[in-house]
């Protein structure tokens, strides 16, 4: 996964800051020295992945199960089209069989 730190089209211009405890910044320090990055993109990254996943769960439908039987139902049967719908898929019939498709 590429992180912000080595994007190189990307300048780095807008800042972020964050007060945080010292045993909050040691710890911080020791896991992206573990992982041999600098303290920036150690932060950056993780809250770029945690952000990106949050939206992800985020943007997932999720329906109830009664939400789900109808939108299968609709799928398997969809309802007829009634009134202009109805005259309006006719229209759309007759002019694709004009033009030959």
């Amino acid at each position: 996964m590429r992180t912000v730190a080595t994007e190189p089209n990307r300048t780095r211009s807008a800042r972020l800051e964050a007060r945080v405890t010292q045993e909050q910044k040691d710890r911080l320090e020791r896991a992206a020295s573990l992982q041999g990055r600098s303290l920036t993109d150690f932060i950056v990254s993780t809250v770029e992945e945690a952000a990106a996943r949050i939206l992800r769960e985020r943007e997932v439908l999720a329906l109830s199960a009664r939400d789900r039987k109808a939108f299968v139902a609709a799928l398997l049967k969809p309802p007829v089209p009634r009134g202009r719908l109805a005259r309006a898929v006719k229209r759309y019939n007759r002019a694709l069989a004009a033009n030959g498709a």
